[in-house]
């Protein structure tokens, strides 16, 4: 089997860059390891950028988005008996953000894909990219029991830091530059109603919190907890308590959360990495197949996204124009983008967690810098900017 663009990896930057493909009449097929049903019960990123809606909308997935995604116009930083709102809009130029699951996205774009697009495979298992620096790759793959071949014009990786892709660029071609923090997030879903219509970062000398929601009646919260922790170290109603502890900075009892059944509990460990560069040859890396960043300032799926419609639209103009100027270009432009993405992820997490080894300075640092975002319209409208997303093409 041949293909325009082999793309490996059916999650939402996979599936996004198989449907603007097919909408520029660009052919390409998919291979994802997992099976349909784990593809779209996995949980992730809840929070899109007017960037990514107006992608998903481009792809023909904007119905349901448009239906029962929660647009948000903005966030509140609490720390120390404070609050201060982050006017999204009023800061930005109008620009928000939509509360929309990960799972959601996926199932979407499944739908679409296997209803009028190239080929999608699950439990298609990639074993090797070969020829990277051909004109013609070759994808080897194991699906229905049977080892095939899928030969390219070019690869896009979208199989995450561990996946096969990485490894088609050779390592002396390759600098990964990577940080890992000294806290992990412990992270619910919850049949209960959001406690805020918009998002919650809280600092506080116990750990950061935040909470979110994935519809009005489910909400997502995460702890700060030490790397290594167990979930079943933590029941429910522990979980619950340390929330209303760091998240109720006031008084009034109306903001303590509401509590409800706790339908999944897992650990995220924090880390930041950058692959560069993001093309070799004919393969292409996107999204965590290429950088990965905490988090605290929902940046991951987003991220994916904007590679994929540099992608789309480099793979477009080549075919409208016979040149490869975007793509040769693909990953500079990327990168530009995504080492401003990995600053504002950093500074919003070392901005508002709590380090193991930090001193009283440290946390009077924070807590000055939290003080000036919410007192500074220029600070606000910094954060406000990066948090709802930067220029395609920086």
């Amino acid at each position: 089997m041949h293909t325009t663009v082999g793309i490996i990896g059916g999650g939402p930057s996979g599936l996004l860059l198989a449907r603007l493909l097919h909408r520029a009449g660009i052919d390409s097929v998919v291979l994802e390891s997992r099976d349909r049903g784990y593809v779209e019960r996995r949980q992730r990123a809840g929070i899109l950028e007017q960037s990514t809606v107006d992608a998903l909308r481009a792809a023909g997935a904007g119905g349901r988005l448009d239906v029962e995604g929660i647009p948000h116009d903005g966030i509140e930083l609490r720390h120390d008996g404070r609050a201060a709102r982050i006017d999204f809009p009023g800061l930005t130029g109008g620009r928000r953000v939509w509360v929309y699951a990960q799972t959601e996205v996926v199932k979407d774009l499944v739908a679409l894909q296997l209803a009028d697009g190239g080929p999608l495979l699950f439990e298609a298992e990639v074993t090797a990219v070969e020829g990277a620096d051909t004109d013609r790759p070759l994808v080897r793959y194991t699906h229905q029991g049977r080892e095939q071949t899928l030969t390219c014009d070019y690869v896009v990786g979208c199989d995450g830091f561990h996946g096969v892709t990485r490894n088609a660029v050779p390592e002396g071609e390759r600098r990964t530059y990577e940080r890992t923090y000294p806290y992990s997030w412990l992270g619910i879903l919850a049949d209960a109603p959001p406690v805020y219509d918009e998002l919650i970062y809280a600092h506080s000398e116990r750990g950061f919190a935040l909470a979110s929601m994935r519809s009005p009646s489910v909400s997502r919260l995460y702890l700060q907890v030490p790397n290594g922790t167990d979930p079943a170290d933590w029941p429910d109603e522990r979980v619950w308590d340390e929330l209303d502890a760091r998240l109720a900075l006031r008084a009034d009892p109306a903001w303590r959360l509401k509590r409800g059944t706790v339908t999944q509990k897992s650990v995220l460990p924090m880390r930041s990495s950058v692959t560069e560069p993001m093309r070799y040859g004919r393969v292409l890396l996107a999204g965590d197949a290429a950088h990965i960043v905490p988090p605290t300032g929902a940046k991951g799926l987003n991220l994916a996204a904007a590679d994929v419609i540099v992608l789309a639209r480099a793979f477009a103009h080549l075919k409208e124009t016979g040149s490869t100027e975007l793509l040769d270009g693909y990953s500079d432009t990327c990168l530009r983008r995504v080492w401003r993405a990995e600053h504002f992820s950093y500074f919003m997490t070392t901005t508002l967690h709590t380090d193991p080894a930090q001193s009283p300075f440290d946390t009077r640092l924070q807590q000055s810098q939290l003080d000036r975002i919410g007192t500074s319209r220029h600070a606000a409208a910094e954060l406000a900017e990066n948090y709802t997303g930067l220029p395609l093409d920086l």
